[in-house]
């Protein structure tokens, strides 16, 4: 069995050595990411608001509520 504090100690360093290699976003592409992600939102909130608007009048269509 391994030491704890080494087991813990060795994983640290791994982990450090593997984002060492990360190559991380510039401020633009990062801008632009972000971007992207609050239009998806925006427009998958919109398609499921007019599918949940439409289903309820086809629902109150067909019980005559």
């Amino acid at each position: 069995m391994q030491n704890p504090i080494h087991w813990i100690r060795n994983y640290y360093h791994q982990v450090v050595a593997e984002l060492k290699k990360c190559t991380w976003p510039g401020r633009q592409e990062l801008i632009e990411s972000t971007m992207v992600v609050i239009v998806s939102v925006i427009f998958l909130s919109l398609f499921v608001t007019a599918i949940d608007w439409i289903c309820t009048k086809l629902i109150r269509l067909l019980t005559m509520v």
